[in-house]
């Protein structure tokens, strides 16, 4: 019964519907013909800054010293950044200002997919929501666009939804092939069904018992971060003066003609300094994301709330726990939400939740919030696979700015549609949207910006614009940063995919190795293609503190937090000779970099995870061989270990490593910190390892490989021992 009526209401929703997509397809088709065509007529823009971009020096003094720009964009996020970009493409006089740095905010912490929205679009079938639809309809065409115009930052994503009942199949599948009807033309590549024994083979993690086959559909997946920046720094390229760490302080204002007080620009402050100065613009656009309310109440301290925040929770856990190119999509969690298992640069992101927030700069996971991503993950994956709270190399929280619907109980509910407003003194507020819609916003955003502040400006150039790094870039691009630079593969393959045509801008800056291979590229850390010459980069990039390297010029700190604690150090050292910072602004950077590891990359959570066992739930068999491995190195029966008696036990073995990471490795455990290990601190380890809270303990697999050693070697026996009679 149940299947008949969801069939039923899908037909009855799909026969409805199907109209309204062949007259919108029909209408979207002729105006992007006239849209590219009125871009061709153009011919290419000019861009003033084609080799080096100005510094953040010279961009501030462009802000400072300008008489009065045409647009002065506030936030730096994907939508003011492509609101700046719009803008300096039609030809109007462009500034943008940021508070922290491009991206900081929930442009950089999203699921990483550029995708239409597949429940929006059954909304929409069920509901006959037309708005529904043309968001989806719009998100599709988008989706194509950034595809076609950052190919080195963004690729088609295969997505597998398992289905684990017979009626669901033909349901979801009619669902999905709605997906690929409306976006036409601009269909990545046609779903398909799977059997259950290829489903199996194409995700082997998958749960096996009760799955009857799988659908697999396609969505674009991208570099959320580097894409946000790749926005900024074409726009800067064109023309218009961008510099973050610049802080909005107030509003300034003058009476028109008629005496009404109207919005004419911005004292600012530059957060490094702590200069400030003023911006005059005949237009002022708010394009803050969550702190759209904090600009709106600058302009008028009455006006209504219109943003509802909304937290999203994502987690990273290892590569393995997914195929390389193959995504999973839950699309009914135990609690309603909408669950994505992805690979993102070879590991896994795994997110997100929905719940209200306050907003915030510094949003925190909490663990409630991974454990819950874990459970639902743990539902799908096969019995085989132990998911374990310890396999959680980092975790991020985002704020959505989810425009308010008063009749709304829940942030599950709201459209994730965006608004338009022009207040009474004329500042022009977007709020609201998507990441995959950034660019369609700006559009819509100019405008009406364009219109309400009579500025003489055409129509839009950004469709087929191609993004910094994106024009000279091909699939084999790679093999000749190998051939030219002898960098390693896997960093010429990052090099490529991070930077596009600038990648060789990296790597004519990369040091000798003084090894036979690779020839040029040190890397920050081992496991990941991060060089350090990607560090003196990230300054031409407007990089300005250590998070910024970690977590937006590279994404070291979103995929593994011991990692990127492990590469601050040089990290801050390269900044610091190339900023000339003195050694207490290193200490200061340094500090500030691990307290974002901490508490806004999921450190904190994950290094409580041995400081809250409180109990030691092992069995007596196991307390009796962990004892035994303890004192294979508390040979004195002391009752603790220390650096010297680790080191004393590897000397035996011939194992040598650095003193000061030994003593790394011994604090990680030692929860007193009193420069010891205690056997209850020991056994805490060895039971939170059992329970899967901690799953790469270098002390734990450091104790373990060494007793296997010396168990190895066995006693010396007395003729090769020199003594005896």
């Amino acid at each position: 019964m149940a299947f008949r009526k969801a069939v039923k209401g899908a037909l009855i929703g799909g026969g409805a519907v199907a109209t309204a997509i062949s007259l919108s397809q029909f209408f979207e088709y002729r105006k992007n013909q006239a849209r590219l065509a009125y871009v061709e007529a153009q011919g290419e823009l000019k861009e003033p800054f084609k080799d080096a971009l100005p510094t953040r020096e010279e961009q501030l003094s462009a802000l400072r010293n300008a008489e009065e720009f045409d647009v002065l964009v506030v936030g730096g996020g994907a939508t003011g950044s492509g609101c700046a970009l719009d803008a300096v493409t039609r030809n109007l006089k462009t500034a943008l200002v940021e508070r922290s740095d491009f991206s900081s905010g929930t442009s950089s912490r999203s699921t990483k997919l550029i995708h239409g929205g597949v429940r929006y679009l059954q909304k929409a079938i069920m509901k006959l929501d037309y708005e529904q639809y043309m968001m989806v309809k719009e998100a599709l065409h988008e989706r194509a666009n950034l595809l076609d115009i950052a190919p080195h930052l963004s690729a088609p994503l295969p997505i597998m939804l398992p289905v684990y009942k017979w009626w669901q199949l033909p349901y979801y599948w009619a669902g999905i092939k709605m997906y690929d009807l409306v976006a036409g033309s601009h269909c990545l590549k046609s779903s398909y069904v799977l059997s259950k024994s290829k489903a199996l083979e194409l995700f082997p993690m998958l749960k096996k018992d009760k799955l009857v086959g799988a659908i697999v559909y396609y969505d674009g997946q991208h570099n959320d971060a580097r894409m946000n920046l790749a926005i900024a720094l074409t726009a800067a390229r064109h023309g218009a003066a961008i510099a973050n760490y610049t802080e909005v302080v107030h509003l300034l204002k003058k009476p028109d003609p008629t005496g009404q007080e109207k919005v004419c620009g911005a004292r600012c402050r530059d957060m490094i300094t702590g200069q400030e100065f003023d911006i005059r613009a005949k237009c002022v656009i708010n394009a803050t994301g969550p702190f759209t309310d904090s600009l709106r109440k600058m302009d008028n301290q009455k006006t209504a709330n219109i943003c509802q925040p909304s937290a999203g929770v994502h987690i990273v856990i290892p590569g393995y726990y997914s195929p390389d190119n193959m995504g999973l999509l839950d699309p009914a969690t135990s609690d309603g939400r909408v669950i994505f298992f992805l690979p993102w640069e070879k590991m896994t992101i795994a997110g997100t939740t929905d719940t209200p927030t306050e907003v915030t700069a510094h949003p925190i996971p909490m663990e409630e919030d991974i454990n819950f991503i874990l459970k639902e993950v743990r539902n799908y994956l096969s019995p085989d696979v132990e998911v374990r709270r310890g396999d959680v190399l980092a975790a991020w929280s985002g704020i959505r700015p989810l425009v308010t619907d008063p009749n709304s109980k829940d942030t599950q509910s709201i459209c994730r549609n965006h608004i338009v407003n022009i207040s009474d003194s004329g500042l022009v507020t977007i709020a609201g949207g998507k990441w995959t819609t950034y660019r369609s916003m700006a559009e819509e955003t100019l405008d009406a910006a364009i219109k309400a502040h009579n500025l003489s400006a055409g129509p839009s150039r950004t469709v087929g614009l191609m993004l910094e790094g994106g024009k000279d870039w091909t699939p084999t691009l790679y093999i000749r940063l190998v051939q030219d630079y002898g960098l390693e593969n896997e960093v010429a393959q990052h090099l490529a995919a991070t930077y596009g045509g600038r990648a060789f801008d990296v790597a004519k800056m990369a040091h000798v190795t003084g090894k036979r291979w690779p020839i040029l590229g040190k890397r920050l850390v081992s496991e990941f293609p991060y060089i350090e010459s990607e560090v003196q980069y990230a300054i031409k990039e407007y990089a300005c503190t250590a998070i910024d390297v970690i977590a937006r010029r590279t994404r070291l700190g979103f995929l593994n937090v011991q990692a990127a604690d492990e590469a601050l150090p040089r990290i801050v050292a390269i900044m610091g000779k190339e900023l000339k910072w003195t050694e207490q602004k290193m200490k200061e950077e340094l500090e500030a970099a691990q307290k974002f590891l901490h508490l806004e990359m999921g450190y904190k959570a994950r290094s409580e995870q041995l400081s809250k066992t409180t109990e030691i739930s092992l069995t007596g068999q196991e307390v009796a061989r962990f004892k035994k491995r303890f004192y294979k190195f508390d040979k004195e029966s002391k009752g603790f270990i220390t650096t010297l008696d680790v080191q004393q036990v590897l000397e035996k073995l011939s194992i040598q490593i650095d003193e000061n990471a030994l003593h790394e490795i011994l604090n990680e455990v030692d929860l007193n910190k009193n420069g010891q290990v205690e056997l209850d601190e020991f056994l805490q380890l060895m039971s939170a390892v059992q329970r899967g809270q901690i799953s790469d303990s270098r002390l734990a697999i450091l104790m373990k490989t060494a007793e296997e050693g010396l168990d190895l070697r066995g006693p010396v026996t007395v003729d090769r021992s020199g003594g005896g009679v």
